[in-house]
């Protein structure tokens, strides 16, 4: 027979932990530790005016202490992170012995925003100090994360003016439903006065009621404040009920209802120079505010009037725009941002494609013939291609002319000129990008990406800004925003790149103090 050791849960135990023994040197939690002491403090204690009454508050340096450390183990909402402080002994010992619920947790994080971005940079100012930090190259790029916001709730005004009739239909369906119930529970009743009726049942429908009619109350009080909400083209986009600065964004995993987490990362360690979140699934109009920032930072920890004049900044076909090649050149910052056609213009993958190239070339602008004095084009098969209207395409904008559509199928270069879906062809369509500059720089970026050197360049762009994101979203589970707002989710973004970039510190500062 087996047998078994002995168990008894009654038994007391007397154990004696020493929390400043729980934080061993050279650790994660002891890089927060040491860097969170160093920072300066001032600008949270601002938000305090209790010196002469109230309760005491919590030193703002261990809830910070605690926060980061939580982040980093992708414990990333108020109430766990005031469980782990009561649970977890690394936890207690970052925060002191100290249990703050989790009211005070959410309302340090949201009412800290200048506060944050401060911290921000000195944290920026201890990786330059340990040599983290290059600025010769940098990369841009954005982490589309999704929000505290449901998709359910989102559609444009159109969409959600549906969705209210609807829910008025049924919840007029529903009650109908259960007052003929009440009447046959009634009925029922009185013939057998002694037999037990299901009451749950009423105060069941009751509560359901009450629930719809909150869901209709909410939808109505949205539809009459709410105005469209303009996308990046100046279209109507989705809007949403819980969260109106969030954005129904196309994700590697299908469509999220969230944030944009903008980044920009020094080439030689990955270390984030510049971070901010934007409730937009386009990252293109971003550019300018994240170059401002960039230099910003960049003059904080270098001292320099010009810190980026000898740098590279890359940036995906995203960024690629007029508006943003001559920002950029008129700040003097070299860039590398390609079109989004250049991998057609790579020998590397036109090999294979080079036949099938030749035979079923498209006819391009320069193959029409442009009137001025009518404003019209003619294709090559003599038919005219009138002026439509102007119109915005992402970060362009520019005229739309367009052929009829009888004229197109009867013509015999239909193959070459116009897209065919199944049995229906179309219209051939000519989009005219406005000239607002003097010297436009697009066709120059053309030339230069196509340039072998600037490819092997600009090869090394994912090398430096995607492990950032995997190492945050993945490795730190800091993967989703718990706040609502912009203003909010950007405090929660900062706060994520503070994360990554004290744990980018943990090994140079061991190495420093020889742990």
């Amino acid at each position: 027979m087996a047998r078994f050791k002995y168990t008894d849960k009654s038994q007391g135990l007397f154990l004696t932990v020493n929390l400043e023994e729980q934080i061993i040197p050279g650790s994660f939690e002891w890089t927060i530790d040491y860097l969170i002491n160093k920072s300066e403090m001032s600008l949270f204690e601002k938000n305090y005016n209790n010196d002469e009454m109230g309760a005491a508050a919590y030193p703002p340096q261990v809830l910070l202490k605690i926060i980061l450390f939580c982040y980093s183990r992708g414990i990333i909402t108020s109430r766990k992170i005031e469980r782990a402080c009561k649970d977890n002994i690394v936890v207690k010992a970052l925060a002191e012995n100290c249990e703050p619920d989790h009211d005070t947790i959410a309302a340090f994080i949201s009412t800290n925003n200048g506060a944050i971005k401060d911290l921000f940079t000195q944290i920026l100012l201890q990786c330059y100090k340990l040599k983290l930090i290059t600025g010769e190259m940098f990369a841009i790029d954005g982490c589309k994360l999704p929000s505290n916001a449901s998709k359910e709730w989102s559609g444009t005004i159109a969409d959600l003016t549906k969705k209210r009739d609807k829910l008025e239909k049924y919840i007029s369906r529903v009650l109908f439903q259960h007052r003929e119930l009440d009447k046959d529970e009634d009925a029922e009743r009185k013939q057998k006065p002694f037999k037990k009726t299901m009451g749950d049942d009423k105060e069941r429908r009751e509560r359901t009621i009450r629930r719809l009619e909150k869901k209709l109350k909410r939808l109505n009080k949205f539809l009459q404040e709410a105005n469209p909400k303009k996308g990046v083209s100046g279209t109507e986009v989705q809007s949403n009920i819980t969260d109106n600065e969030s954005a129904r964004i196309k994700g590697p995993h299908g469509y999220i209802q969230g944030y944009n987490g903008i980044t920009i990362a020094d080439s030689g360690n990955q270390v984030i120079i510049s971070a901010e979140a934007i409730g937009s699934g386009a990252e293109g109009a971003s550019f300018p505010r994240m170059l401002d920032s960039l230099e910003k930072n960049m003059k904080t920890l270098t001292g320099k009037k010009k810190p980026l004049k000898n740098s590279l900044v890359e940036g995906d076909t995203g960024y690629f725009s007029e508006e943003n090649l001559q920002e950029a050149s008129k700040r003097k910052i070299n860039v590398l941002i390609p079109d989004s056609q250049f991998r057609q213009r790579d020998p590397y993958f036109v090999e294979k494609k080079k036949q099938k190239v030749k035979t079923n070339r498209k006819f391009t602008v320069e193959d029409f013939t442009y009137d001025k004095a009518n404003d019209s084009y003619t294709c090559p098969g003599g038919k005219v291609l009138e002026y439509k209207y102007h119109v915005t395409l992402r970060n362009n904008s520019g005229k739309k002319y367009q052929a009829k559509r009888t004229d197109c199928i009867k013509c015999v270069f239909t193959d070459k000129c116009t897209k065919k879906r199944g049995d229906k062809k179309h219209a051939r369509t000519l989009y005219i990008i406005d000239k607002k500059y003097e010297n436009p720089l697009s066709q120059e970026m053309r030339r230069k990406i196509d340039d072998p050197v600037n490819k092997e360049l600009y090869s090394r762009r994912m090398q430096i800004i995607e492990p950032v994101f995997a190492n945050m979203t993945f490795c730190k589970g800091m993967n989703r925003f718990t706040l609502r707002t912009q203003v909010k989710v950007n405090i929660q973004w900062q706060l994520f790149c503070i994360v990554h970039n004290i744990w980018k510190c943990m090994k140079p500062l061991g190495l420093k103090y020889g742990i």
